[in-house]
């Protein structure tokens, strides 16, 4: 066992919070404040690029500014939270997030609309891991944390489907600047009630000097990376200048990892990503996101285009996923994480959600919705919810405290960048496919209705093509999750490790938890 291993099972168990309770529930309202927002702003989209005049090839920089913003400052907010203390951290990302969303509400043209959303992903950057960071240093004991944990990754996984809901009723019966200004009042109440009852431990700051090489190469080594893919769904993956950023991401990034593994006070310690259950998780989320922004796009697009719903009814459409999500977050997971080993959670989790999306090939112009979609959703959302919740307490379990932050921050990098992943590259495979279809049956169309109808088939076409690849993507995290997870349920005090091969369990470090 390690030394440092050795010093936290001998660690006596911290006596919890007795404000923790309430504090989750700012912590979880601020958490669904910035999933809401990566979703709700689509809905609105239109709406907004017509008001302020948005030219069709600038309107991509609504969603692109935030997106780059946040996950090219992820790791940065990770560690100023772990030196300025999470509490202040998750207070100054809120304050910082009303501000610039009144910005965007009150936007009168392109420039400040793109400059308020990239100020919405820097604050939600510093917001995002110290939420996460808040929860894994507050609940210690096994069965709370399980339930803790659940709560909050029913809101990380089904936050997105309540966004679709919410900017579609903003939208069509009030405003698409609602869709900015509603994050006011939730951040406000999070902050007030943060600052009045979360207490955060003593001693989990890291105050090493910030480390400025490693803050500049992770910031745009991921910004290039983000943008990459961006501009992929755009421009084509053999445009030279997608191609440029996916270079310049890896010689960057690279380049990272060599600093991180020289410095004194790294920005990310290696040490939180080489352990293998939490590679494991950062990983396998990130492939499981992949396929769930695709499927987002997809379904949105197939309700209202091909099936002709309303932002409304198509954003209730997606209630049955977000139900899915509940149950299986926190009653399958609460339920099961202290009873067995998280990767028999988060396997059959990505499973079963595999099934749901294999339902989803099946998709046709007349599919339907009670007898094909409404299955489908259900399925992807317990299976989603029961494999998110014991992925996003594992990936700060065990971490020691001054890097909790960071370890948080990783966590919502690899969902940054498995969003844009799977939104560029299942796009791409949808409209590849799409076209191919529209080459090979056109010709037989000669009416009017008889193209629209080619059109419309060709667009199905092009979704279940995406599909199929986002179900291997879910079977494919499934996998790694039940391959790279080894860690024992929460109740042990170690988990044997893969050693070196020769039969010896190394012992990671666990937190001892009072029961």
């Amino acid at each position: 066992m390690s030394e440092t291993a050795s010093k936290t099972l001998r660690a006596p168990a911290a006596s919890p919070d007795p404000a923790r309770w309430k504090a989750l529930v700012f912590i979880a309202l601020a958490q669904l404040m910035v999933v809401l927002d990566a979703t709700i702003v689509n809905i609105a989209l239109p709406s907004a690029q017509q008001d302020l005049g948005i030219s069709d090839g600038n309107r991509q920089w609504v969603v692109t500014a935030y997106a780059l913003a946040f996950g090219g400052l992820l790791l940065f907010g990770g560690r100023i939270a772990d030196l300025w203390g999470r509490k202040r951290a998750f207070v100054v990302g809120l304050g910082g997030f009303a501000v610039a969303s009144a910005l965007g509400g009150a936007a009168t043209n392109e420039a400040m609309m793109f400059g308020a959303r990239a100020l919405q992903g820097a604050f939600g950057a510093l917001l995002a891991p110290a939420a996460l960071s808040l929860l894994a240093v507050m609940f210690t004991d096994a069965k709370e944390r399980a339930k803790a944990f659940g709560i909050y990754g029913a809101i990380a996984g089904g936050g997105g489907a309540v966004g679709l809901i919410l900017g579609g009723f903003l939208t069509e019966y009030l405003d698409w600047r609602w869709t900015f200004f509603v994050n006011i009042p939730f951040a406000v109440v999070a902050a007030a009630g943060a600052y009045f009852v979360i207490r955060e431990p003593e001693g989990g700051r890291n105050r090493s000097p910030l480390d400025i090489p490693g803050v500049v190469l992770s910031t745009l080594g991921l910004v290039a990376l983000v943008y990459g893919f961006t501009r992929a769904e755009s421009d084509g993956w053999s445009d030279s200048v997608t191609v440029g950023m996916f270079v310049a991401s890896a010689v960057l990034l690279a380049t990272f990892v060599i600093v991180e593994s020289k410095v004194k006070a790294p920005l990310l310690p290696l040490r939180v990503i080489t352990e293998r259950n939490r590679g494991g998780v950062y990983l396998s989320l990130g492939l499981a996101i992949i396929a769930m922004f695709g499927l987002f796009l997809f379904l949105t697009y197939y309700l209202q285009i091909v099936k002709g719903y309303s932002p409304v009814r198509t954003g209730f459409a997606f209630l049955p996923m977000i139900v899915g999500m509940i149950v299986g977050s926190t009653q399958i997971g609460t339920r099961l994480m202290t009873r067995v080993a998280p990767r028999l959670l988060m396997g059959p989790g990505f499973l079963v959600a595999a099934l749901g999306m294999l339902l989803l090939t099946r998709l046709e112009i007349g599919s339907s919705y009670a007898a094909l979609l409404l299955p489908a959703m259900l399925l992807l959302g317990l299976g989603m919810g029961t494999a998110f919740m014991p992925a996003m307490s594992l990936s700060t379990q065990g971490v020691e405290p001054r890097d909790a932050g960071v370890a948080s921050a990783m966590v919502n990098t690899s969902q940054q960048v498995g969003g844009a992943i799977g939104t560029a590259l299942l796009n791409t495979i949808a409209a590849s496919a799409t076209t191919s279809y529209i080459a090979d049956h056109i010709a037989g169309a000669t009416s009017r209705s008889q193209q629209q109808l080619v059109q419309l088939e060709a667009m199905v076409e092009g979704y279940t093509s995406a599909i199929w690849f986002a179900v291997g993507i879910l079977v494919v995290a499934a996998a790694i999750a039940l391959t790279f997870v080894n860690a024992g349920r929460p109740g042990n005090t170690t988990v044997t490790g893969s050693g070196s091969g020769e039969g010896v369990a190394d012992e990671v470090q666990i937190p001892v938890v009072a029961h």
